[in-house]
């Protein structure tokens, strides 16, 4: 008889499961139609940025400056659609300005070897603030009028399926892939399992870095571009929000592990779904922001223990540079 083998995202796929059912059962507007319908776009977002959070932990790394990219890229690129210009060519605009972003802080950290976790909290406050003094200074951007394809990827559906849902499955499946099919992700894999290793096997380590933190802010774009959709403007009071929070709670609830090096998409899916479900039985609970952001920084600590006790890093594998 062949043993049941216990893993962390089957407890945590387990619990978001009788969550949902619990809050069906015991919350009347939980399971109505235009619930659901806000749950699962507020999951899409989540999910997406899980996704790049994802990518950059598995590498070894974190990055605190997702939300920040995602609130200014897509403001600006609105901003440039009410000034007369083609809202095309604001959203070309808007991810050029995020793969330029991407490529900074990826140069600080793998060249200038100052640890992500400042070089991402820094550079966070520094987009937004260049953001708000250069870009745009109202607190909400409109998405101009006349743009159907944009609403089309916030509010429409294909087959039934809402196309943020489906912007979280394409995200999530090209980002599978590249982990599991490529070189490239193999590569990831390595270095984020031992740095030192990677550099003696002759690993383009630094460059690897540089890249994964180029796909971070790309992703966190594409959320962006969700968001917006869905609600037709971008609120900036985002960036002051705990949403960056919640990323983390996503990824390592899920079971992507902070020392680097294992995890993967299912990981991140399995994360969201708990998160979302969590947060969305709060607000209709109606429990204040403040006893909400409680439970999940006390959830978070606890999941960040969790993987420090089960994956412990040791003096061969915890190298300068680190989160």
């Amino acid at each position: 008889m062949s043993k049941v083998r216990v893993t962390q995202e089957g407890v945590v796929f387990a619990i978001a499961l009788v969550l949902f059912l619990g809050f069906a059962v015991t919350l009347t507007d939980f399971i109505s139609p235009g619930n659901l319908m806000t749950l699962l776009r507020s999951v899409a977002v989540l999910g997406i940025l899980g996704l790049g959070m994802g990518l950059v932990i598995v590498g070894r790394g974190i990055d605190l400056s997702m939300v920040a990219v995602m609130v200014v890229a897509v403001s600006w690129a609105i901003v440039i659609g009410q000034s007369g210009y083609d809202f095309t060519t604001g959203v070309v605009a808007g991810l050029i300005f995020c793969i330029l972003t991407g490529l900074v802080v990826g140069v600080l950290v793998a060249y200038a070897e100052v640890p992500a976790i400042f070089t991402t909290l820094a550079m966070g406050s520094i987009v937004y603030g260049i953001g708000r003094s250069l870009f745009f200074t109202l607190d909400v951007q409109n998405v101009p009028a006349g743009n159907e394809w944009f609403a089309f990827l916030g509010r429409g559906t294909l087959f039934g399926i809402p196309m943020a849902i489906i912007a979280f499955g394409v995200v999530a499946g090209l980002l599978h892939l590249l982990l599991r099919k490529t070189r490239f992700g193999r590569f990831i894999y390595a270095g984020g399992d031992n740095p030192q290793a990677a550099r003696i096997a002759g690993l383009p380590y630094r460059p690897l870095l540089v890249t994964q933190y180029v796909i971070s802010s790309v992703i966190a774009y594409i959320a962006g571009l969700v968001m917006a959709a869905s609600v037709s403007g971008m609120n900036t009071r985002i960036f002051n929000s705990t949403m960056i929070y919640d990323v983390l709670l996503v990824v390592v609830l899920g079971g992507i592990g902070l020392a680097g090096g294992r995890g993967g998409v299912r990981n991140v899916i399995v994360g969201t779904l708990l998160v979302g479900v969590l947060l969305n039985g709060m607000t209709i609970m109606n429990i204040s922001l403040t006893y909400q952001n409680l439970i999940k920084s006390v959830i978070l600590l606890m999941a960040i223990l969790i993987d420090t006790l089960l994956n412990p890093r040791d003096e061969q594998t915890s190298q300068q540079g680190d989160i």
